[in-house]
C-alpha cells in the first residue's frame, strides 16, 4: 500500500479546536483532567454520582466500549504525535491484565497534506477524550474502569491487509494515504458497536451518554470514508476489501464500502435510511480477526471485563 493520491480540495486548512485544552495544560490539567473538568461541568457528573440502579451489564457495555477507546485513542495518538494515550495524562490502569501498546519505531505519519493532519489530530484529541471520559464516568458511578489491554498496532495490521487481498507487509504509519486505511478499518466498527450495544443499557444516563458518543464516532467515519472516497480508485478499493473482511471475520452480510453501485456511500445504512449494528460478539470477531477467538488481531491477549 503506497501512497494513494488525494485530491486538491483536501488541502484546506481548517482551525483545529485545541486552544481549551492547551491553556488547560498550561494551568496544570492533563488529558484526563480535561475530560473530568468537563464531566464535572455538566449534568452528567450529578447525575454519574447519584446512579444508583446502574447494573452490571451496564458496567460491563461501558467497559467493553472502554476497551475499544484505548485502540482508537493509541492509533491516532501514535499516528499524530508519536506517541501513547498515557503521556498525554490518561490513567491506563485498572481491572483485568494491564498491557502495553506494540507498534513500530518512529509511528508519526508523515502527512503531506495540512487538512489531513489537522483532521487526524481533532480527532486523536476526541479519541483521547472518550478513554478519559469513560473511565471518569465509570468511576463516578462506583466502578472499577478496565485496565489497558494489550494492543497490538504492527502486526495485526499487516495481517488484517493480507487476509483482505491488499498484499504483505502493510504499514498504516508509513505514509497519509496508508493511515486513512488504517483509520478505516476502525471507525465503522466504533459507530455499529456503541449502536449494537444501546438496546443492552438500562440506564437512561449511561444511555445519553453512549449516544453522544457514537454521534461523534459517526463523525469521525464519515470523515474518513469521505477522504478515502476523494483519494481514488486505490481508496476506494482498499475500502471494499476491508469491509469484505469485516463481514467475513464476523460472519455477516452488512458492512458497507465507500462505493455502491458505481457512486459514492458515504453513510453505509439499511433500506431505512438507518445504521446497521454489530452485537459484541461480532465486534469481537472484527478486532480478533477471526470468528469465534477470544484473542488476537489487534488484542492479542484479549479485552479487558466480562465482554471478551
Amino acid at each position: 500500500m503506497s501512497s494513494l493520491p488525494l485530491r486538491a480540495e483536501l488541502t484546506r486548512t481548517l482551525t483545529t479546536p485545541t486552544t481549551r485544552r492547551s491553556v488547560l495544560k498550561t494551568l496544570g490539567f492533563g488529558a484526563l483532567g480535561v475530560a473530568a473538568l468537563r464531566l464535572s461541568g455538566n449534568r452528567l457528573a450529578a447525575d454519574f454520582a447519584k446512579s444508583a440502579s446502574v447494573s452490571p451489564t451496564d458496567a460491563a457495555v461501558l467497559n467493553f466500549a472502554l476497551n475499544l477507546e484505548y485502540l482508537e485513542a493509541e492509533y491516532y495518538s501514535y499516528a499524530v504525535d508519536g506517541r501513547g494515550i498515557e503521556t498525554f495524562g490518561l490513567g491506563v490502569n485498572g481491572s483485568g491484565t494491564a498491557g502495553s501498546t506494540t507498534v513500530k519505531a518512529n509511528p508519526a505519519v508523515p502527512f503531506t497534506t495540512a487538512a489531513v493532519r489537522e483532521y487526524a489530530t481533532e480527532i486523536a484529541s476526541d479519541e483521547r477524550a472518550h478513554v478519559g471520559f469513560l473511565r471518569a464516568a465509570i468511576i463516578a458511578a462506583g466502578g472499577t474502569p478496565v485496565a489497558r489491554p494489550a494492543i497490538n498496532l504492527r502486526e495485526s495490521f499487516a495481517a488484517a491487509a493480507q487476509a483482505a487481498g491488499l498484499g504483505s507487509g502493510f504499514d498504516p504509519f508509513a505514509d497519509e494515504a496508508s493511515f486513512l486505511v488504517g483509520a478505516f478499518v476502525f471507525e465503522d466498527v466504533g459507530v455499529t458497536a456503541y449502536k449494537g450495544g444501546a438496546p443492552l443499557i438500562s440506564n437512561k444516563t449511561y444511555l445519553e451518554a453512549a449516544a453522544g458518543i457514537l454521534a461523534v464516532e459517526a463523525y469521525h467515519a464519515g470523515t474518513i470514508r469521505t477522504l478515502l472516497y476523494q483519494s481514488g480508485s486505490a481508496g476506494r478499493q482498499a475500502a471494499q476489501a476491508i469491509s469484505d473482511l469485516r463481514d467475513a471475520a464476523a460472519s455477516t452480510e452488512v458492512d458497507q464500502g465507500i462505493t455502491a453501485g458505481g457512486v459514492a456511500n458515504i453513510v453505509p445504512t439499511d433500506a431505512n435510511g438507518i445504521a446497521f449494528s454489530r452485537t459484541p460478539r461480532q465486534v469481537l470477531d472484527v478486532v480478533y480477526l477471526s470468528g469465534g477467538a477470544s484473542q488476537g488481531g489487534f488484542f492479542p491477549n484479549g479485552l479487558n471485563g466480562s465482554i471478551h
